[in-house]
């Protein structure tokens, strides 16, 4: 019996070391694994700053049918130009766009005069229409350009014609808006080359938003009145075509009376009920 007793007793000791053997080996596992995590802690902290900002993952926007905009960039106001009146274009914020067809002629330049006087008022803004022809050779009135002495067959000569026409109309119609800027009166100077002059004109208005538009009639090829109570040809078919309303002054003659014969028609005047009335004696706008 002591025997066994003695051998039991070993067996439960034998038991009681495993166990303790056991527990020992978890608590070196587990400080092993602490310790490998602090270490691997203070590593992302010596490679990542403290002051790297935390990432945040990224938003996936819903997908769209739509195609992507391009970026627009916006300029701010040059200095140079405070206010609009000294830009390039001055009449952007007229209350009236008036338009004034010019030929470079005496005629055109008393429809300006005219137009300064009787028809303009304060608010509005002027833009002078002339429209070049494609070939000078077909124009009306060249002022000092000399025709004679040009030989149609000699390229040179002819493109040597055109700049001195091109110089000729700028200064002439610099010469027509005198008027206008003796009178402070916003303007442009709107010059295109068409070898139709009657239908690029119409365009021209109703491109530019024109609220009426005055010329000479004797300028533009006009003829006196005949009985029926039409004008020229240009200024005839503008009054037929043109948007807006068209005011005709024609220049007076010799025999005329002093003041001058304006005609006036809304742009939905029936071509064949169409009436001018003189408009001489009404007042300024």
């Amino acid at each position: 019996m002591g025997g066994i007793y003695i051998q039991a007793s070993s067996i439960q000791t034998y038991i009681t070391d495993q166990i303790a053997q056991t527990q020992f080996n978890l608590s070196l596992s587990l400080s092993l694994s602490l310790s490998l995590s602090l270490s691997l802690s203070l590593s992302l902290k010596s490679t990542y700053p403290k002051t790297c900002p935390t990432m945040q993952p990224q938003k996936t926007l819903p997908e769209s049918d739509l195609p992507s905009l391009a970026a627009i960039k916006i300029k701010s106001s040059s200095p140079r130009f405070p206010n609009p009146s000294a830009t390039e274009t001055p009449t952007a914020g007229a209350q009236r766009r008036i338009g004034i067809a010019v030929d470079l002629s005496d005629e055109s330049a008393f429809a300006v005069k005219w137009a300064v006087n009787q028809y303009l008022r304060p608010g509005d803004a002027v833009i002078l229409i002339h429209v070049r022809p494609t070939s000078v050779l077909y124009g009306a009135d060249w002022g000092s350009v000399d025709l004679s002495i040009v030989d149609t067959d000699d390229e040179e000569s002819k493109l040597k014609l055109e700049d001195d026409f091109d110089t000729f109309t700028t200064t002439k119609s610099a010469a027509l808006a005198q008027p206008l800027v003796d009178a402070h009166i916003p303007f442009k100077i709107h010059i295109v080359k068409d070898h139709d002059m009657k239908e690029r004109l119409c365009l021209e208005v109703e491109r530019l938003g024109l609220s009426a538009v005055i010329m000479g009639s004797r300028g533009f090829g006009a003829t006196k009145r005949g009985s029926d109570g039409r004008l020229g040809s240009v200024s005839d078919y503008c009054v037929r075509h043109c948007v807006c309303p068209v005011v005709v002054v024609r220049y007076p003659d010799e025999k005329d009376a002093v003041e001058p014969i304006v005609s006036v028609a809304n742009a939905d005047v029936d071509e064949d009920e169409g009436e001018f009335h003189d408009a001489s004696d009404e007042k300024k706008c």
